[in-house]
């Protein structure tokens, strides 16, 4: 199983970036997907999450209106995840994870997830 993010960068605040996660090693077209960060001395916090149909999307207050998820299942062997960053705020800078979730629906929650990628360094400066 591996869960691998990638994109992220250095960006100016007000700018825009785009994560893409790819997923494999399981059937994770049946799994929800989401984004999660954590920044320095913060606690891992959610930032949006895809249902594994699509068709449901959630988001962190936070970033409402200005990240959004997506998927494309369309290869049987990988799952990719992407999550679109427009406006980034210095207070988007962190790590950001992508997680995978048996279920199927969009949690919240970390510890609900079952896989994690390894992370993406964002950093946003002004």
């Amino acid at each position: 199983v591996q869960l691998q993010a990638s994109g992220g960068g250095l960006a100016q605040a007000g700018g825009s970036l785009r994560l893409s996660c790819a997923a494999s090693g399981r059937r994770f077209s049946m799994y929800s997907m989401a984004w999660f960060r954590q920044a320095p001395g913060k606690e891992r916090e959610f930032v949006a999450g895809i249902s594994w149909s699509g068709g449901s999307t959630y988001y962190g207050a936070s970033v409402q209106g200005r990240f959004t998820i997506s998927r494309d299942d369309a290869d049987d062997s990988v799952t990719l995840v992407y999550l679109q960053m427009n406006t980034l705020e210095l207070t988007d800078t962190a790590v950001y994870y992508c997680a995978a979730d048996r279920l199927g629906m969009v949690q919240t929650v970390a510890d609900a997830y079952d896989f994690w990628g390894q992370g993406t360094l964002v950093t946003v400066s002004s």
